[in-house]
């Protein structure tokens, strides 16, 4: 039984730490500082540290673990040296001072088939880019982005509906799944590490949420991804007489109409694009519930003909 300090913060990384609280002995965990979200903004610890008050496991917050004095703190927080760092999500770019105090150094579990995906933001990429499957890694950690060599890795296909959510769910799992068959190897010195090849490198950075603004001169088939890609968050919309109008699924088809026009096609609605068309099946209007296209039309006829923006 491995003696380890964990890191990660979003639900992403809530998997992984069960799994090793059930099969290891998580002697700390490490997340990020509680912050406002939500609404009415309010503080909110994150899921990560949520099981770990839990499970009665010590808990280090630091603003930055870059900091010369906050890596202090840390060795002082936990003062017996962890076999091993594990790291999923966690939100911060990690110092080689920091990956080398274990003493078998920083494992993290990647939401992606590398060296494709590097980055914050690999599970929306790799729908929006209509790639075919996608994955974890277990890598050892070095100073870069996702950089560090490789231990396992495991695909799965990704469905023509995936949603970011639904990857999200799949890849949890599976990293979980694939940390705990690669620790004992890899701490027994049976596994190792082989490079990356940079070349093939891509990455995902952080996704902004105006990045989910629509631009109906694309294609219906990257839309169409682009909803999917950004389920729930941060979500796609568009603008309809100057009132946001969130897209929330929807299906591409062929025809043409100028890009962003609303027209009704074999009794259907559906949107112009700069290639095909995009029918929207379910939509939510600031302020409002979400409603099928449906319903929406019957409180909303002028919408045939409108100009989306």
């Amino acid at each position: 039984m491995a003696r380890i300090i964990f890191m990660g913060t979003p639900n992403f990384a809530v998997q992984t730490l069960q799994a090793l609280i059930t099969h290891h002995d998580v002697i700390g965990v490490i997340t990020q500082p509680d912050r406002p979200a939500g609404r009415k903004q309010r503080i909110r610890e994150s899921p990560v540290k949520q099981v770990a008050l839990a499970h009665d496991i010590p808990i280090f917050q630091p603003q930055r673990l870059r900091k010369a004095e906050t890596i202090a703190e840390l060795r002082a927080w936990q003062p017996d040296t962890p076999d091993v760092y594990v790291v999923a999500a966690f939100g911060q770019i990690l110092p080689q001072e920091v990956l080398d105090i274990p003493h078998h150094g920083s494992l993290n579990v990647h939401a992606s088939l590398l060296p494709r995906w590097r980055g914050a933001a690999p599970i929306q990429a790799a729908i929006r880019a209509g790639d075919s499957e996608s994955g974890v890694t277990i890598m050892k950690m070095d100073a870069g982005l996702d950089t560090g060599p490789m231990l396992a890795q495991r695909a799965i296909p990704l469905a023509p509906d995936e949603t970011g959510q639904s990857l999200h769910d799949k890849l949890a799992t599976l990293g979980a799944e694939l940390l705990l068959e690669t620790l004992p190897g890899y701490l027994a010195g049976d596994i190792t590490p082989q490079p990356q090849d940079d070349s093939l490198a891509t990455l995902a950075p952080q996704i902004k949420k105006e990045e989910g603004h629509i631009d109906w001169s694309q294609s219906a088939a990257s839309i169409e991804r682009l909803v999917r890609a950004f389920t729930p968050w941060p979500g796609t919309y568009t603008f309809w007489d100057g009132t946001q109008l969130k897209i929330l699924r929807g299906e591409v088809g062929d025809g043409h109409a100028d890009a962003g026009v609303v027209i009704e096609r074999d009794e259907r609605i559906a949107i112009g694009t700069g290639e095909g068309l995009y029918y929207p099946q379910e939509v939510q209007l600031a302020g409002k519930k979400a409603v099928d296209i449906e319903a929406f039309l019957r409180g909303h006829q002028t919408f045939i003909g409108a100009h989306l923006g």
